[in-house]
């Protein structure tokens, strides 16, 4: 059997004008999840990430903490994030009513990108986006047949985004689209989920798991932007 570890990035920089970088603290997630990896003698034989910038300084975080700084990366755009800028904002313009104030706390923001995402999947929004749900779920599909079709006893790390990673696990336990929704909005940063598999199919092993945060010094440096 393969192995599949799906980590999703760093925390980013939700309060700047660039998300799609890591913060300061994302930058020292990926280091302590690549210190885990070592400490546990893992040893991959393929890294993939998506070509988001914080898929690419998560990687180069963890790999500064396996001490092996110069591994070489697999980069594909099919486990790039959806945009959900571009999402939320086309879903507010169809559905206005769903607009919030300003000074919503960050918990309702979660519920607007729900509906933002059920929308998505039922086909109910009809503006220009850059991708449909049916494209985003062809893409995650396309990399889980990838890695099928040319894995034995691999053990694989890909790092990506939650939506993406969400997409890819709905794939995998044949669920719902609701599973996705469901997944997206817990997974945390710089969290490892993991599966075994072979040319039948994938098995879930473990999900959104942060073994290398779960320390009473380090609990509260968990998060989820």
């Amino acid at each position: 059997m393969a192995e599949l570890f799906l980590v999703r990035h760093g925390q980013a920089s939700i309060n700047s004008d660039n998300y799609d970088q890591l913060s300061s603290l994302g930058h020292q997630q990926s280091r302590w999840l690549g210190e885990y990896f070592t400490e546990r003698g893992l040893v991959f034989d393929r890294i993939i990430t998506g070509q988001m910038v914080r898929h690419r300084e998560t990687a180069e975080g963890v790999l500064a903490g396996f001490g092996e700084p110069s591994l070489r990366l697999e980069t594909t755009p099919d486990w790039n994030e959806f945009d959900f800028d571009r999402l939320i904002s086309q879903f507010l313009i169809e559905y206005p009513t769903f607009r919030l104030a300003d000074d919503v706390p960050r918990s309702a923001r979660y519920g607007l990108l729900k509906q933002a995402l059920e929308h998505w999947a039922a086909g109910k929004l009809h503006g220009d986006l850059p991708e449909s749900w049916d494209e985003f779920e062809g893409r995650l599909a396309r990399q889980l047949a990838a890695l099928q079709s040319q894995s034995s006893s691999a053990k694989i790390l890909v790092i990506s985004s939650g939506g993406a990673i969400a997409m890819a696990l709905r794939l995998i336990l044949m669920s719902p689209a609701s599973m996705m929704v469901k997944l997206n909005l817990q997974t945390r940063n710089a969290s490892l989920s993991h599966c075994y598999f072979n040319s039948g199919g994938f098995s879930l092993s473990s999900f959104n798991a942060v073994p290398h945060l779960d320390t009473p010094e380090r609990r509260e440096l968990i998060s989820y932007f």
